[in-house]
Order: structure tokens, then sequence, then C-alpha cells
């Protein structure tokens, strides 16, 4: 063959070939380059003032003294005189129960006296008779021993008849239950006509003179609790009549739902805060403007605590690590004592997955 041609037939195979990439493996496919896409969003807050509201706790007025009164008896309540938020004074009739099945029962256990008296004189007398006899030698031993058990039987059921009359007419004078103090009626538990068992609650009453307001708190909070310290109290509706409230006392046990412990707090001047009322109290002297934050936010970071603080610069922004101080937790929230300014971005969610300096996208209110 000429070379030429040889040559010219190689030219043209290598045009018409197909190129080279067609010939690869499906599985062996080339790298793609990635493509990054904007920096993921973020959930925070603007860090700004809280007010007094905000760093106060709910309670509500209580009496210090108040009593669940009840009937001493069984029976059927037949009437009461009182109702729910009554004011009464000591003496007052608040209840009474059926007299006549009161009745009823004395009748019964007098009869169940008369009864046993008679078969005590019978008893008696066999008795006296059967020593007589016995003096004779006419009684033998066994019979008089049997004359004397059965007085002796006779003498204790006379004794345990007496009680029960003694008793029916306790009961009987049972039928009224009268205040033992000046108070309010704080809560009904019984109807009339319900039939009542002993010790079973009618109403409560409440002294007014010994008023209290009680505030749940956290152990965190505790902690930080001094013994004398002062609370101020209010209400919503009446923001501006603050009463003075010292600690009283402390519950021991937590709540086994909120794992928080019961305050009481002394009035000095409650007499406006009727029973009842809902309030909401702060340490006194706390009347500057503190800030706070979700406790999400907070998380620890070498032994101490940081939060993320976002620094936004035109379209583009980053996340730094910032050490706070922190103070009493409370509801959910802390409150920063330093680290932040007024007007910090902060971010409340994610915070774990965060590193130092990453770009992160727009802000997304909680």
């Amino acid at each position: 063959m000429n070379p030429v041609g040889t040559l010219g037939l190689a030219a043209l195979c290598l045009a018409l070939a197909p190129p080279v990439h067609a010939f690869e493996l499906p599985w062996q496919k080339a790298e793609e380059p990635v493509v990054e896409g904007p920096p993921r969003p973020v959930v925070s807050v603007i860090v700004s003032d809280s007010d007094i509201k905000a760093r106060s706790v709910p309670g509500v007025v209580t009496a210090r003294n108040q009593v669940t009164l009840a009937f001493q008896t069984l029976g059927r309540l037949v009437l009461r005189n009182v109702e729910l938020g009554d004011d009464v004074a000591a003496g007052d009739v608040l209840a009474e129960l059926d007299p006549d099945d009161l009745a009823a029962n004395v009748s019964a256990a007098g009869a169940a006296a008369e009864a046993a008296e008679v078969q005590l004189s019978t008893a008696q007398a066999t008795a006296e008779r059967t020593r007589a006899l016995a003096d004779r030698n006419v009684a033998s031993t066994a019979q008089l021993e049997q004359a004397e058990q059965a007085l002796a039987a006779a003498e204790a059921a006379v004794e345990q008849t007496r009680s029960e009359l003694i008793r029916a007419r306790d009961a009987e004078g049972f039928a009224q239950m009268t205040a033992p103090f000046d108070g309010v009626i704080s809560d009904v538990f019984a109807n009339p006509g319900a039939v009542l068992n002993a010790g079973e609650p009618v109403v409560q009453l409440s002294a007014e003179d010994s008023r209290e307001a009680v505030i749940d708190l956290p152990e965190a909070a505790l902690s930080e609790l001094d013994d004398s310290a002062v609370f101020t109290v209010w209400q919503d509706d009446d923001p501006d009549t603050e009463t003075r409230a010292t600690v009283d006392r402390i519950e021991p046990l937590a709540d086994s739902a909120t794992r928080t412990r019961r305050v009481h707090l002394s009035l000095d001047s409650g007499h406006h805060l009727r029973l009842g009322s809902l309030i909401r109290a702060r340490l006194a002297g706390e009347t500057d403007i503190a800030m706070t934050l979700s406790e999400r936010a907070v998380f620890d970071h070498e032994g101490k605590p940081h939060v993320w603080r976002v620094t936004r610069e035109g379209d583009s922004a980053t996340v730094s690590l910032t050490p706070v101080v922190t103070g009493a937790a409370l509801l959910g929230e802390v409150f920063i004592n330093e680290g932040l300014d007024q007007g910090d971005e902060v971010v409340v969610r994610g915070v774990h997955s965060l590193s130092e300096g990453q770009q992160v996208g727009r802000r997304i209110a909680p």
C-alpha cells in the first residue's frame, strides 16, 4: 500500500474517533465542583433591658391562720348559713346537722341504759339470793360463781350504756358548728342535704387579721435569697400601691411537679389586699433595669458561662464566643450582670452547633 495513503487513512480515523471521556466507565464520574450555599439563618434576640415586672414572680394572698371546720359526729347537713367570701364573727353559727336524728340517738342510748339498769337489778337480786343459799349449803359453789359472773357482766353493761348515753348527748350538742374566731369563709366543701361522717370538712375559715403572700421560687433563686430578704408586693391592677413584705418561712419540701419551694411573706400593711388576690413580688430595692436572656442561650465553655454574639457588617455576619456573668435564673430566664450591652444580638437556639468566627445568615425571631 502507498505509505502516503496509509498516513491519510490514520489521520482520518483519528479525526472521526470519539473523545476520550466517552470511553469512561459509568461509575467513574468526574468530580463536580462544590458550590457553597448561603450561610444558615440563626434564631437570635436583641438584648434589651427588661422592666421590673419581668423580674417579678406571681403569688397569691392567703391567711396565716386558717382552719378547716367539720362536725364531730355523723349526721345529715340541713343548714349552712354561710357562703364563700362571707365575713363571720366568733360564735356565729355556720352550719347545723339534723337534730331529729341526734335526738333519736339520745333516746335509743337512754333506753339501752335503762334496760341495763333493770338487768343489773335482777343480777344483784340473784346474786344476793344465791349467796344466802350458799351460806346454808343449799346452793353449790358453781351456782354462786355463775351468779357473781352475771352480776359483774350486768355492772359492765350499765357502765357501757351510760358512756354511750353521754356520747349521744354530747353529739346532740355538736349539731351546731360555730366560728372559733373572726374571719372570712375561704372555702366550702359540703352542701345542705349531704350525709357527713365525723371529721368530714364543711367549710374553711381564714383569719383576716393575719394575711400573708405566698410565692414559688426555684432552688437557684432560693440559694441567693438571704434570711432577711425584703420583697415589694403589688397588684397588676394597682401597680402604684406597693406593700413591703419580709420572708417569714420557706417550706422545706419542693413541689414534685414544678420543683419549686413555697415562700411565705409577711405583709407589713396588706389590708387593701383581699384574700385570694393575685399579686406580684420582687426583691425590694431593685429599681434599676436589668437584662435577661433565655437560659437556652447560655452554655458552659471551659467552666464559665458564654453566649454567641452576632456581629453584622452589611450583608455579612459572624458569631463570636462571648463570656458573660450571670445572676439568678427564674422562669426560664437568667439575669446577665456583665458581658453584654443593650442592642447586642445573641443566638438563643442551636448554640452547640456553632464555631468561633462562623458566618451566619439572616436573623429569625424566636
